[in-house]
């Protein structure tokens, strides 16, 4: 979003205000090109090896948003069956979508495979099945722990030796024991460190665990090293350096597939790195509640459509997208939820008035997939906002949506 001379925010040359005033508030809303430069920027970063791009779209399933990037060339990975029956409404065939499991029934796994889809096999218990279903008529990835701690916060580290995900690199002799019973095809290796990384240490201390790993099996094609790049959250923030990190990671993958004596494909499974700075929630003051302790800014909306300030303690930049000159006052900005809800604490903002337009920055991911109808409040609509266009990608809910699953009426 741009502050133009006339001291008004756009996007793509449209008001978001009148977005607001056609659509509703409060309003999630989409920058397509952000999206295509962000994935632009991770195939440049890594333009000279055979590299693959898994959007994890966990962070935004959207038809609109998962159709944009089948149309720029990425593919999917998913964790769900809702997730791959959404990737294949949006035109995906199942040998483009990458299913990773979290210690899900074993028939979910099943259905998976059955539609075309690669498995990562994320346990030994899985592993065995897999075995016993599939013997070494269907290929699969291992999900490897490699446990290491690396991200911003605890809550979203994810191979550290405590994580519940994947199979740990220590237990790679019972791994081998269950690949070599059943003769399992294995073809990938695959890791996933966490979110929030800054820095190419992290990486490469993975990629060589995995690296390492991978002298023990003689047929991969693949070597996914998972996602996590920072992405920016105020101004100034630090990010990943893509250009570095492409370049460090390529040098060292390159070592690898000669010392393995083939070439391998390289993934990546981005998902906050491609969609979260191309959306934001965009708000309508209620209340200005000026308190002795705290001024407080109450806005139409609360945990119920952005739960991760409450989940994760994450900055999420406010613009007052009503008054942006205004003088600065500190506000805490809260929810309408009938609960602690609070976006902001002692946030300098413009001032504030009743009725004003406020936007919450990075919005793109695990946003509307991780809202809920708490309080029966409905969620927002959705606008996707893509070669200088802007559409309604989903309708705001209604009674009657939240009705449809009740049977005693």
């Amino acid at each position: 979003m741009q502050l133009t001379d006339q001291n008004t925010y756009t996007i793509q040359g449209i008001d978001p205000v009148q977005l607001t005033e056609q659509y509703g508030s409060p309003l999630y809303v989409y920058d397509g090109a952000t999206i295509r430069r962000k994935a632009a920027e991770l195939m440049h970063a890594f333009a000279g090896i055979n590299m693959k791009i898994k959007y994890a779209c966990k962070a935004n399933t959207n038809l609109a948003v998962l159709r944009l990037m089948r149309e720029i060339g990425v593919e999917l990975d998913v964790v769900s069956p809702g997730e791959f029956e959404m990737g294949k409404l949006a035109g995906y065939e199942g040998n483009q979508i990458t299913f990773t499991p979290s210690g899900v029934p074993f028939e979910e796994v099943r259905a998976a495979v059955e539609a075309g889809a690669i498995v990562n096999v994320d346990s030994i218990p899985l592993l065995e099945w897999f075995g016993q279903t599939y013997g070494n008529t269907k290929p699969c990835l291992i999900r490897i722990k490699p446990n290491v701690a690396a991200g911003g916060n605890a809550k979203i580290m994810t191979a550290h030796a405590d994580s519940k995900f994947g199979i740990s690199v220590l237990l790679l002799d019972q791994i081998l024991e269950v690949v070599k019973k059943y003769s399992i095809r294995i073809i990938g290796l695959h890791q996933h460190t966490g979110s929030d990384i800054k820095d190419a240490e992290p990486f490469l201390k993975v990629a060589d665990i995995l690296f390492e790993t991978a002298k023990h099996f003689p047929d991969l094609e693949i070597i996914d090293l998972g996602g996590g790049f920072k992405v920016s959250y105020l101004p100034g923030d630090a990010v990943t350096d893509m250009e570095l990190l492409g370049n460090k990671i390529s040098e060292r993958f390159n070592t690898f597939c000669k010392e393995y004596g083939r070439d391998l494909q390289l993934w990546f499974e981005p998902g906050k790195f491609l969609v979260s700075e191309s959306g934001h929630l965009f708000v309508t003051v209620t209340v200005v509640k000026e308190d002795p302790a705290r001024n407080f800014v109450h806005v139409d909306s609360g945990l119920n459509h952005l739960i991760r300030p409450m989940m994760y303690g994450s900055y999420h930049h406010i613009l007052n997208v009503s008054n942006p000159s205004g003088e600065l006052k500190p506000y805490n900005v809260v929810g309408y939820i009938c609960e602690t809800d609070t976006f902001a604490s002692d946030r300098q903002l413009p001032e504030v008035k009743q009725g004003d337009i406020l936007a919450f920055a990075n919005a793109g991911a695990y946003g509307l997939t991780m809202s809920s109808n708490y309080n029966t409040r409905f969620r927002p609509a959705e606008v996707l906002i893509d070669n200088g266009k802007a559409r309604m990608v989903r309708r705001r809910e209604t009674m009657e949506d939240l009705l449809k699953t009740q049977t005693d009426l």
